[in-house]
């Protein structure tokens, strides 16, 4: 971003919570797999005369947890209302959105201030296309997250997301990035010149997020640059294009209409129900990078990577417990967890959880590298066959089925050793004149002869036996 613009952020990030019931009726909340408009009833397609359930309690209990891992105080001092949110719009048969008043208020995530939290229903799934709409998501249950305009450049908008869904992974109650939406709230001071703030909606993914702050930079910079008034209005994301377009001038809370709905009775969230739901809670991603600091002694580059994915360091501390916790087996998990086995997983494409890589898999593949069964190459190999293999064959397996030990007979190992000094005679010259980096040159070329089946340290130890004989 421009050292010459400096950019205020707000968000409002909704997100499904994964409940089997939604949130004012018993219909299933699986609008994936169903046909279209099966899951539902009169509540959910808002007939005259439906009346709707009590709300949802786990879909509560989740969202006071949501509240509390992002630092909020939940609001025990007051009753809690759902109101209606009106607008109308085909996805929304009762021409109005439940949504409640703050459950969480005055939190902090990442230096960014949080707002409030609270719970809302879905609307449907309307195609303007072909002028159909689905309500099977209809009254699905959601948290919105609603940050302070904290957020000062598009960067910090996409890891505050990227950290975000993290922390949603760790509870494993929500449905996360595929089902999240965002609305942008942006405006930018250029030239000594303060924009109005622009809302942009509904966007679908942190990559999204990330691209229409570039865009609006630029949109609204190059407006203030002509002379112009950037307008307070409310723009869509037209995803296909990378770009946002006007949809109508910025709504205030007024124009919602809000009112207490009168067929819900309000919540009453009490001490005792918060302090239930605190026990039941994980350890958040950034308690646990600090544990495993102090506890393990990595340092914070690696403990962040391996907090980014719950499997991985749940991977981590079940490996290192069986190996047994001291520095060797600590920077081995690490080597080959953090390093080895996510570049195998980025470069093939699934996450750890597909792959059907286990930890008992990397514990018996450490203990053939300290063993001396295989080399660090070969290891390498296995974890590209373990990933390959989605885990239906142990790192034993793989050594047995393709012949992978480390070569412990030496005249085989002298032989390609020598063949290696016969074949690269300029590498050899430069040794004998002082250029110890030509021994490198020499030790790949014999583990290039031994496909990696070598050890390193016996294949040095030859090399300067016998070059220093010449």
């Amino acid at each position: 971003m421009d050292d010459d613009v400096k950019m205020k952020c707000g968000l409002e990030i909704h997100v499904q919570i994964d409940t089997k019931s939604k949130l004012f009726c018993n219909c299933s909340t699986n609008y994936l797999d169903a046909e279209p408009n099966t899951n539902i009833c009169p509540v959910c397609v808002g007939l005259p005369g439906a009346k709707p359930l009590p709300p949802n309690k786990r879909a509560i209990e989740i969202a006071i947890m949501v509240a509390k891992m992002l630092g909020c105080e939940i609001v025990t001092d007051r009753d809690i209302y759902f109101q209606r949110k009106h607008y109308d719009y085909p996805d929304l048969p009762s021409g109005y959105q439940r949504t409640s008043t703050p459950i969480g208020v005055n939190g902090e995530f990442m230096g960014i201030r949080i707002s409030e939290v609270h719970l809302e229903e879905d609307p449907g799934q309307y195609n303007p296309s072909f002028g159909i709409v689905d309500y099977n998501r209809s009254g699905t249950p959601l948290i919105e997250i609603v940050t302070e305009p904290d957020i000062k450049s598009p960067e910090e908008a996409r890891e505050f997301l990227k950290q975000l869904m993290t922390l949603f992974r760790y509870l494993g109650c929500l449905r996360g990035e595929g089902t999240m939406r965002a609305d942008v709230n942006i405006s930018i001071e250029y030239m000594g010149v303060q924009g109005n703030r622009v809302e942009v909606k509904n966007i679908n993914s942190i990559k999204g997020v990330y691209k229409v702050l570039k865009y609006e930079i630029i949109r609204q910079k190059n407006i203030i640059k002509r002379g112009g008034v950037v307008k307070r209005e409310t723009r869509a994301f037209l995803e296909s294009q990378m770009i946002t377009k006007a949809m109508r001038s910025k709504e205030t809370a007024e124009d919602y209409r809000y009112i207490p709905d009168p067929d819900i009775q309000p919540i009453v969230i009490s001490e005792e129900w918060v302090k239930k739901i605190e026990e039941e809670m994980p350890e958040t991603p950034l308690a646990k990078k600090k544990r495993f600091i102090e506890e393990y002694g990595i340092d914070e580059e690696d403990a962040k990577v391996l907090v980014s994915d719950l499997d991985m360091a749940e991977m981590f501390e079940e490996v290192v417990k069986s190996l047994g916790v001291d520095k060797e087996n600590v920077d081995l998990a690490v080597t080959w967890i953090r390093n080895e086995l996510k570049r195998s997983l980025q470069y093939h494409k699934v996450d750890l959880y597909e792959s059907g890589v286990k930890a008992e898999h990397i514990v018996e593949l450490i203990k053939l590298i300290k063993d001396g069964t295989i080399s660090q190459k070969i290891a390498k190999e296995i974890v590209d066959l373990l990933v390959i293999n989605r885990g239906k064959k142990t790192p034993k397996q793989i050594v047995e089925e393709l012949g992978l030990t480390v070569i412990k007979d030496e005249d085989a190992l002298i032989k390609a050793v020598e063949e290696a000094i016969k074949n690269n005679p300029q590498a050899v010259n430069d040794y004998l004149s002082g250029k110890k980096e030509a021994l490198n040159f020499l030790m790949g070329q014999v583990m290039r002869l031994t496909r990696g089946r070598a050890d390193p340290k016996k294949v040095i130890e030859l090399l300067k036996e016998r070059l220093d004989k010449l």
